[in-house]
């Protein structure tokens, strides 16, 4: 072995919350060979990463496969905070850009937030609802991991920050990581997520105006490397407040979807949701019936909540009904315990209805896209 030939094998291995190569990042630090066992110098981006050991496997099995490799050690430091500053520079820009460019470094810095640049490719799916308690959050979660499960990357922002709930829902263990001021968000069942849940303990109540909750938001999406997701979801407050118009306003490009349940009362609360997005430009794509019945142990279907409440939103909205999620335990159980069922139970009567609606979210991409590279002089 040759260290040119360490170098190859360890340029395809990942750094698992950058999702890019160790080598490029500048992790890999050298190697020393001695006969059949091999000790590589890694650098981590923090002190304490907790996907130390991940990057320890990976590494270990990429250098294994090679046949007169018999033991694989890693010597472990940290980047210097020049190092990290150079790094985050490099993947999110320059914090001394001109305020306003699209490549300064974060909010503060006045850095444009690229979803809503022209070009971008990520489709913003703004998840909605009238009231609350309608499932919003669950549909939200068990959605993004049916749209990764197809091979797609995905991003969710936990926008309701008063009633924060996507970590928990997705069983998110760890915090983000922050490199030089930049937020890596964490990723759990191939989605990355960022909530308000990460910055207030659990029993703490969010009381700020208005003007706050838009400076959180535009944070949100401009300080966490988001690394361009094929789609990026929202899990919005319930009703038509000051964080709908933010959203709407940051992502002027995004898709709406209404959360109902079948009963009329929550069917017209949902319908006035429906209709500020009239109002704020952004288009309604469809509606998603949550709680739509209940299977007994005889097989039957029992609308406990009633029926004919989302294809009737969805007949006054103009739109499809993508979608009816039954009532059952194992999702409300893997809400509470970070266990979605998209993620535990693929094969389960539930995943299937969330599979369908990320089936029917693929293919119906919006006809209207952003040419760049198109300029009328």
């Amino acid at each position: 072995m040759t260290e040119e030939q360490v170098v190859e094998l360890l340029r395809p291995v990942e750094d698992p919350e950058l999702h890019r190569s160790i080598v490029d990042l500048g992790m890999y630090r050298g190697v020393d060979i001695d006969g059949g066992h091999l000790e590589v110098r890694i650098a981590l981006t923090i002190a304490g990463c907790p996907l130390r050991n991940e990057i320890q496997n990976r590494v270990s099995d990429a250098l294994l496969v090679v046949d007169d490799v018999k033991v694989v050690t890693l010597d472990f430091t940290v980047m210097s905070d020049a190092e990290r500053a150079e790094l985050r520079t490099k993947l999110h820009g320059d914090p001394g850009s001109t305020a306003g460019s699209s490549e300064a470094h974060g909010h503060a810095e006045g850095r444009a937030i690229p979803f809503a640049e022209p070009g971008n490719r990520t489709r913003s799916l703004l998840i909605a609802s009238g009231k609350g308690g309608v499932g919003k959050s669950s549909v939200t979660a068990n959605l993004g991991i049916a749209l990764a499960a197809r091979g797609s990357s995905v991003a969710v922002v936990d926008a309701d920050v008063w009633g924060f709930s996507i970590p928990r829902m997705l069983g998110v263990d760890r915090p983000p990581t922050v490199i030089d001021e930049m937020i890596v968000p964490p990723e759990v069942h191939g989605v990355r997520c960022i909530s308000m849940g990460f910055f207030a303990q659990e029993d703490q109540p969010v009381i700020w105006r208005g003007p706050m909750l838009h400076k959180a938001l535009e944070q949100f999406l401009t300080d966490v490397f988001w690394d361009d997701p094929d789609y990026l979801l929202v899990d919005l407050p319930p009703g038509t407040g000051d964080i709908s118009l933010s959203l709407a306003q940051f992502l002027p490009r995004s898709e709406a979807y209404v959360v109902t349940t079948p009963n009329p009362a929550a069917q017209r609360v949902a319908q006035r949701a429906a209709f500020m997005f009239d109002k704020v430009n952004i288009e309604v794509r469809g509606v998603i019936e949550n709680m739509s019945w209940f299977t007994g142990d005889d097989g039957k279907h029992y609308p406990l909540f009633g029926a004919g409440g989302g294809a009737e939103l969805a007949k006054t909205l103009g739109v499809e009904l993508v979608g009816q999620v039954p009532l059952t335990m194992p999702i409300r159980e893997g809400s509470d315990s970070g266990r979605p069922v998209m993620a535990v139970d693929p094969d389960g009567e539930e995943a299937a209805v969330f599979a369908g609606i990320a089936e029917w979210v693929e293919s119906h991409a919006p006809s209207k896209r952003s040419h760049p590279e198109l300029v009328i002089r």
